[in-house]
């Protein structure tokens, strides 16, 4: 098992949600805030990292990162909360 990857959740400039994989996390927030990662946080700059997993393999972070998306925003505020 090759456990190099995370879940990640970003806070958008509008205040919305963005939750993603990838196994470099530092690369991929910079293209998050160069606008180049993705359409949906492309126009909602910046981003600021709000939680990263634990070190995962790529079908366990794709397997979680649908879990999260799936929930529901109070859910998810809950779940950030514990974390602190």
């Amino acid at each position: 098992m090759n456990a190099n990857w995370v879940v990640y959740i970003l806070r958008c400039r509008d205040n919305t949600f963005y939750t993603g994989i990838t196994n470099n996390m530092a690369q991929r927030l910079l293209k998050h805030n160069q606008g180049d990662a993705s359409k949906y946080t492309r126009s909602r700059l910046p981003v600021e990292l709000l939680a990263v997993s634990r070190r995962l393999s790529r079908a366990e972070a794709l397997r979680l990162e649908i879990k999260i998306k799936k929930l529901p925003r109070s859910k998810k505020l809950a779940a950030l909360a514990a974390e602190k």
